[in-house]
């Protein structure tokens, strides 16, 4: 084997074992998320878009953010804290625009971390 003085050999990012931490903890929680004894439902509604969090969780000790985001537009991105009614959540139609979303959930529960993600079309 050979190498060729000329190109550099060094890491393309210099915070790669971060990134690689943060990668590996998204996939830990997406695992925790799919190991779940009763999945999370989601549906349009007539008045927005619906998250129903299954009944193993106490959602008033459910700490974390859902976030849109709009694949064909940013500006219309956004980010809400979860705020829970009967393990609901729900996203109002006037915060959605007719097209492609993509729904993040993170969330900690009793210090383990989760996350959900979902494409819709509303």
């Amino acid at each position: 084997m050979s190498t060729d003085e000329k190109f550099s050999h060094d890491l393309v990012t210099e915070d790669y074992y971060a990134k690689e931490m943060a990668y590996q903890n998204e996939i830990d929680a997406e695992t925790n998320t799919q190991n779940l004894i009763e999945k999370i439902e989601s549906k349009k509604v007539p008045t927005g878009w619906l998250i129903v969090f299954p009944t193993e969780f106490d959602t008033s000790k459910i700490k974390g953010t859902i976030a849109l985001y709009r694949p064909s537009n940013q500006q219309l991105d956004f980010e809400l804290p979860l705020i829970f009614k009967d393990r609901k959540l729900h996203i109002p139609d006037k915060n959605l625009i007719g097209g492609r979303w993509n729904i993040t959930i993170d969330w900690i529960y009793q210090d383990k971390a989760f996350m959900y993600k979902e494409k819709i079309v509303y």
